[in-house]
């Protein structure tokens, strides 16, 4: 029977592909310079990751294992096209933003492992749920990353959210502060080495916390001198 719970905590957080794994870290590390670049390369890197394990999954038992690979990675390249033409079609700006990380997400090591690891040994129920919940996890790093890195940066937040979302986003932007001397280092790449060091290490701090938490406190039992043997 399987066990969604595992799979959502597995994605989400103790294997989350971003920062366990560590997978994906070119792009992640490219374009987390504004939350919408964030938000952008997240949702197709999660429909990409959802729609490839759903049809890895359904494929599984008429794919010979001398080919899975090869198969996998037109399954993925094929989503990844349909992407891109459709942020071609609607949101051509942050298209032009993401650049060569749209099509580069058919190399994605997060995408093929999971269709090699997950989805081609499931069912397409599971499959889907997994493909959601890691896309989920290294969606939400993506967020986090941009979202510290744009307000460091440039003092705002949520900031030209009109490229995903229409001219109605414009209203979302946030002025966090107002400065002639921004922290230009966050929006460069050493920047975003930086900031994901501090994400990784508050995860391993909350990790050792919980770990010492569940612990069970040892009680020592006074030893009574007067007992006889």
């Amino acid at each position: 029977m399987t066990n969604f719970a595992a799979i959502a905590n597995n994605g989400l957080w103790k294997n989350n592909p971003g920062i366990v794994q560590l997978l994906g870290l070119c792009p992640l590390l490219a374009v987390t310079n504004s939350t919408v670049n964030a938000i952008g390369l997240g949702l197709a890197t999660m429909v990409v990751l959802l729609a490839s394990n759903i049809t890895v999954s359904m494929i599984r038992t008429k794919v010979t294992k001398e080919i899975r690979i090869p198969v996998f990675v037109m399954v993925i390249a094929a989503f990844v096209t349909c992407i891109e033409l459709l942020m071609n079609a609607y949101t051509y700006e942050l298209y032009l933003n993401l650049g060569i990380f749209i099509p580069l997400i058919v190399t994605n090591c997060i995408i093929i492992g999971r269709a090699e690891a997950f989805a081609a040994k499931n069912t397409v129920k599971a499959a889907a749920f997994d493909g959601l919940m890691m896309g989920l996890g290294f969606g939400l790093v993506l967020l986090i990353l941009g979202m510290v890195r744009e307000v460091l940066g440039a003092g705002t937040l949520f900031a030209s959210m009109d490229l995903l979302l229409g001219d109605w986003a414009k209203q979302l932007e946030i002025v966090v502060y107002q400065s002639d001397h921004k922290l230009l280092l966050a929006v460069l790449p050493p920047g975003a080495f930086l900031v994901m060091g501090f994400l990784i290490a508050a995860k391993n701090a909350i990790d050792k916390a919980l770990e010492s938490r569940s612990k069970p406190a040892v009680i020592l039992e006074p030893i009574n001198h007067n007992e006889q043997t």
